[in-house]
């Protein structure tokens, strides 16, 4: 039996991204669009109050940032780089291109192409989002992406060394310090000083995941991105504090994200309410996480394995943590989420920052359909056909005449008619 022990409020139910929203973005793009540069510094002087000589950051610039970091943490951006970029080469060394000889003289194949220029926005605002740079930009690079450029805003008119560091040392080709929907819609759109992009990947905030939504078709996107949302799976092997810190370690991203309990132990199902109470009282990020979980949080108590695979399954969460007797049977039996997370052991926030998997993950159900950002998702998988034959080509176009008459497409069939006829009658060659 499904029992909702604490039910919040669905997306069904949320209006965050309104008509208000949209109208907004649709008129600040139209101007990007039709007055570039000027515009975009418009935007960024009166939402961000940041309009330097130029947004590009020059070589000279970006090194002089890094040079005011702590080694320490130079070390530590390195290490979650190097773990990042060698799970992306081993995800890239997995995708073959192939050729084949379907048919005596058919050859079919496909090559993996990489985009030629990607657009990666790295949010600000609360939290400098250092690991998006290493997700984005570093991962465009292990594709083969050719020229990657990098937004990120300024935090409160300072620079964000940290982040700028990050971009560099991934291999960002160009950084600019601009955020919000100007950074987008420059990227995408292009202006005078800008070349625009192919591609658009990384987070941000509603006005900017709206923008990504508009913009799709000018440009590819990696995903329609959500508030992060977090589902925490646990039976009586899980302890109720190691449910509530990772519940509320994800709640802390937003006020609208959904952090969900889904457990077989009533234990923690009824005690997880005052755990996460007392946490609270010393998280400093309470006043986000507080109303993530008042508003959003849910708790869903099952009787069976069966049922807790059935559910996590309907909820199709963006990361999934297991804490059971056996994780990995939902390894095994699941199909529908982001990104897996098996074992008390491990948590989302490893995988946030640094174990080695990207972090950009589908949100919104869309676990249903695709999984996240990865090297893949720069690759264009395109199809080519060589027929080597007169002979190949002669039986491929008797099927597809009779094929195209079936359709009334009759230029089609001349098409094929045409080949039937120079090479319908042609000799084979002798074995030599």
């Amino acid at each position: 039996m499904i029992q909702q022990i604490k039910k919040g409020i669905t997306y069904a139910e949320s209006t965050e991204a309104d008509a208000k929203v949209r109208a907004t973005v649709e008129q600040m793009l139209a101007d990007v669009a039709k007055r570039g540069d000027a515009t975009v510094r418009e935007l960024s002087a009166r939402l961000d109050h940041w309009s330097p000589e130029s947004f590009r950051l020059s070589p000279e610039q970006i090194e002089s940032i890094i040079a005011t970091l702590p080694q320490q943490v130079i070390d530590d951006i390195t290490f979650a780089q190097t773990q990042i970029r060698n799970f992306a080469q081993i995800q890239r060394a997995s995708i073959q291109d192939v050729e084949v000889e379907t048919l005596p003289g058919v050859f079919l194949g496909h090559k993996n192409i990489p985009v030629n220029s990607v657009g990666c926005y790295v949010p600000g605002g609360r939290y400098p989002m250092v690991a998006s740079a290493h997700m984005s930009v570093l991962t465009a690079k292990v594709a083969g992406v050719k020229r990657v450029i990098a937004c990120t805003p300024p935090i409160k008119g300072e620079i964000p060394a940290a982040t700028v560091a990050a971009m560099s040392m991934a291999g960002a080709d160009e950084i600019y310090l601009l955020g919000g929907v100007q950074a987008v819609a420059m990227m995408a759109l292009g202006t005078e000083t800008v070349d625009s992009v192919d591609m658009l990947v990384g987070p941000g905030n509603a006005y900017v995941a709206e923008a990504k939504r508009q913009l799709y078709g000018k440009v590819g996107i990696d995903l329609f991105a959500g508030p992060t949302e977090t589902l925490v799976i646990a039976d009586d092997t899980c302890d109720v504090r190691t449910c509530a810190t990772d519940l509320l370690g994800q709640a802390e991203h937003g006020p609208t994200s959904p952090a969900i309990l889904l457990t077989s132990s009533p234990t923690i199902a009824h005690g997880i309410e005052a755990e996460i109470d007392r946490q609270l009282q010393t998280l400093p990020t309470a006043d986000v996480a507080s109303v993530a979980w008042r508003d959003y949080g849910q708790v869903i108590l099952v009787d069976t394995v069966d049922e807790l695979i059935l559910e996590a399954d309907r909820i199709a969460s963006e990361h999934v943590q297991v804490m059971t007797e056996n994780p990995r049977l939902f390894l095994d039996r699941m199909t529908n989420y982001g990104g897996l997370f098996l074992g008390e052991k491990t948590n989302v926030a490893f995988g946030d920052k640094v174990i080695g998997t990207n972090h950009t993950l589908p949100t919104k159900e869309a676990a249903r359909y695709t999984g996240g950002l990865w090297v893949g998702k720069f690759l264009k998988t395109c199809t080519y056909q060589e027929i080597r034959t007169p002979e190949a080509s002669a039986l491929i176009g008797d099927y597809c005449s009779r094929l195209c008459a079936i359709e009334n497409f009759w230029g089609h069939k001349a098409q094929a008619d045409l080949r039937v006829e120079r090479y319908g009658q042609h000799e084979p060659e002798p074995v030599s």
